[in-house]
């Protein structure tokens, strides 16, 4: 979630060299979507009038797979190898073969454009659920979910388009299991299919709501991460003790068992208010409304789980409680839910230096007392508007000066470093690393070591390990090589 300065698309095509071979994928499969005289023309139903997402039977109608034919390319090579057809000049009313071979055929064909959110007629276009799947496999690609829903990418980006198109779309079955770093908590994973569903909503809803957030409401937003929310609460700092020169105090708050608490009631509310197009509205309250719980699926150690608190677990809420971590729809929901709080602090307590990531906040000011007041004034709003609470033991008042932990990092008088318990857990995790392991991860902590200010000596401890274990480390202590 660092600092982006190139635009979306360009990063796409930067970060998955893949990218042009997925938007393949649309020119192949997008004109027989586009063809439909509606959304259900071309769609099959099975016994139970539904359509199944999860797996990929065989179907007696719908699209056909678009390989394994006589002449058409193989896209089983390196698991997916579809290349656009070359351009070929067509008439009104034709269009060229889309299979993969070179051919100048043309045959008729209905023309009618696939449904897209500028359209009366339809939601979306097979357009954007392509660049929603793209997104999604961005970092999931070697994972067995993604590569058994690329397995048949054809079939199941359709199936996923015509179950969406016709409002059918239900999601799957969830993942559930337990992870002890940084701390003990309950983590969901939705059906690959669902994820790309996720990114369908975020990349068409998550602007318009993003635009509406304050500058310091940082987390799964673009150019708002970690680095971002570190030097951001660092020119604060700066600012209100006059680069150091000045006392001032620090209020560091969080919310007690935040997705767990989360209403979804109150969410639906503040998602409807901004979302005026019928057919989103609706995807989102599905999206937002569906109990993964009755079809999860409880994966690793049992006991890790039976360990978690119960008002910490998703397991153990009412149904209109609590929201999957582990999901972007998730993440995305959760800035909305506390967009009120974000406003409340800047609009009526007219707190000028504030911040939160997810939901830890901390305000600035010089005098303990005004932190004081604005605390009580949090702590009454929290329950009443949005029915979460402040967990007292995790609040802090403190000068600045004593250092100021936030979002993995230490502001001290001039300087910026990575907290000691992350950068020693780091050290000791090298240490034990498996070896082909080892490259990859210690260029990400040397990554991670990067973005303070004051680093150093930390990268030279991380790059003498690095050295004892085998790997190379450049003259500046920043990569490692094998």
């Amino acid at each position: 979630m660092a600092s982006r300065p190139i635009s979306r698309p360009s990063l796409r095509l930067l970060h998955d060299r893949q990218a042009g071979r997925a938007r393949a994928i649309c020119s192949l499969v997008a004109p027989l979507a586009g063809s439909f005289g509606s959304a259900t023309d071309l769609r099959t139903t099975d016994t139970d009038g539904q359509l199944d997402l999860f797996s990929a039977p065989a179907r007696s109608g719908a699209v056909s797979r678009l390989s394994d034919r006589a002449g058409d390319a193989s896209s089983a090579t390196h698991g997916l190898a579809l290349w656009p057809a070359p351009a070929t000049p067509t008439t009104p009313g034709s269009r060229t073969s889309t299979t993969a071979t070179r051919t100048t055929t043309t045959s008729p064909t209905n023309t009618e454009r696939a449904p897209s959110a500028e359209t009366p007629d339809g939601a979306f276009s097979y357009a954007a659920l392509v660049d929603a799947w793209i997104d999604c496999r961005r970092t999931k690609r070697n994972t067995a979910a993604a590569r058994a829903f690329e397995a048949e990418i054809e079939a199941n980006l359709t199936r996923l388009y015509e179950a969406l198109a016709a409002g059918t779309y239900r999601p799957g079955p969830s993942i559930c299991f337990a992870i002890t770093r940084p701390k003990l908590r309950e983590v969901w994973a939705a059906a690959f299919a669902d994820r790309v569903v996720h990114h369908l909503l975020y990349r068409h809803i998550g602007p318009r709501f993003e635009r509406a957030f304050i500058a310091d409401t940082c987390a799964c937003i673009e150019v708002r991460g970690t680095l971002y929310a570190a030097r951001r609460l660092e020119n604060k700092v700066r600012a209100i003790t006059h680069n150091w020169a000045r006392r001032a105090y620090y209020l560091k708050l969080d919310l007690a068992n935040f997705f767990p608490s989360i209403d979804k009631r109150v969410l639906r509310e503040q998602l409807v208010a901004r979302i005026s197009e019928s057919w989103w509205r609706s995807l989102a309250e599905r999206i937002l409304l569906h109990d993964p719980r009755p079809d999860v699926e409880l994966r690793g150690d049992p006991q890790r789980l039976a360990a978690i608190p119960p008002q910490k677990s998703l397991l153990h809420q009412p149904a209109h409680l609590g929201l999957p971590i582990g999901n972007l729809s998730s993440q995305f929901f959760a800035n909305v839910y506390l967009d009120a709080l974000d406003q409340h602090v800047k609009h009526d307590l007219r707190a000028r230096h504030y911040i939160r990531y997810v939901d830890d906040f901390i305000l600035l000011h010089e005098s303990p007392q005004q932190l004081n007041a604005w605390r009580a004034d949090i702590e009454a709003f929290l329950p009443a508007r949005l029915g979460v609470r402040l967990n007292p033991a995790k609040t802090v008042l403190q000068p600045i000066e004593r250092g100021i932990d936030f979002v993995g990092q230490v502001i001290k008088p001039h300087r910026r470093t990575i907290r000691r318990r992350t950068f020693n857990a780091a050290l000791h995790r090298i240490d034990r690393m498996r070896d082909d392991d080892l490259h990859r991860s210690a260029n990400s902590y040397f990554g991670l070591l990067r973005q303070a200010t004051h680093s150093h000596r930390d990268r030279a401890r991380l790059a003498n390990l690095v050295r004892r274990r085998g790997l190379a480390v450049d003259h500046n202590l920043t990569k490692a090589y094998a």
